[in-house]
């Protein structure tokens, strides 16, 4: 019996699924803490009670799931031109900066100190290997039957950008974060290659990226 759901595939659901239960549940723990107003890493900050567990939880598990997939796919896209290839390895920093975040938590006494700055650092990172890897990514499928998926990866890139860079102020700077981090996932469920049975079943060869 074929399998329907890879394991890179199933890596990805399992890590946005841990971030958002994650998110759901230490949130409920702190009496006034919002969901729209307050960032994620607000809850793995030095300080906070349960925040190493939360980090672990909801940015290195998941962040390393995502390298998971995303290093299945690369391993996957056989003769794939170069700049392709090389925008999935962009994604994977993008994956290892978002493990990053829990291991470099906000400093909540003080949010310009040094583990300040290096997560925000960390941010800008993951947001920027994500949006260049993904331009990457579409610009190198080009003309292939694959195509259209990298393009809708590029989309959901551009959709992090927006909502991490430019709408916080206009939008609520939880809601907006969590929106960024929502696309990162969508992408990096996208970018998952299926099982090779559910690929040899549409006619792909499994060399085949996506």
């Amino acid at each position: 019996m074929q399998r329907s759901v890879s394991l890179p595939l199933a890596a990805a659901l399992v890590a946005a699924l841990l971030f958002a239960v994650s998110v759901a549940g230490f949130g409920a723990l702190y009496e006034g803490f919002s969901n729209l107003r307050h960032p994620v890493a607000a809850l793995g900050a030095s300080g906070v009670p349960h925040a190493l567990a939360f980090n672990m939880l909801a940015f290195v598990v998941p962040g390393l799931l995502a390298v998971f997939a995303l290093q299945a796919l690369r391993a996957r896209m056989g003769q794939a031109r170069f700049v392709a290839r090389l925008g999935v390895q962009s994604m994977t920093i993008a994956a290892l900066a978002f493990a990053a975040f829990g291991l470099l938590p906000l400093d909540s006494s003080d949010l310009l100190a040094a583990a300040s700055r290096a997560h925000a650092a960390t941010w800008t990172l993951w947001w920027v290997a994500f949006v260049a890897g993904a331009a990457m990514l579409g610009i190198g499928m080009r003309g292939t039957r694959h195509a259209s998926r990298s393009w809708m990866v590029f989309a959901y890139a551009l959709a992090t950008l927006l909502f991490a860079l430019i709408l916080p102020g206009l939008v609520p700077v939880g809601l907006s974060q969590r929106v960024a981090f929502a696309a990162w996932f969508v992408a990096t469920i996208l970018c998952a290659p299926p099982s090779r049975g559910a690929a040899s079943a549409r006619g792909s060869s499994p060399t085949d990226p996506a």
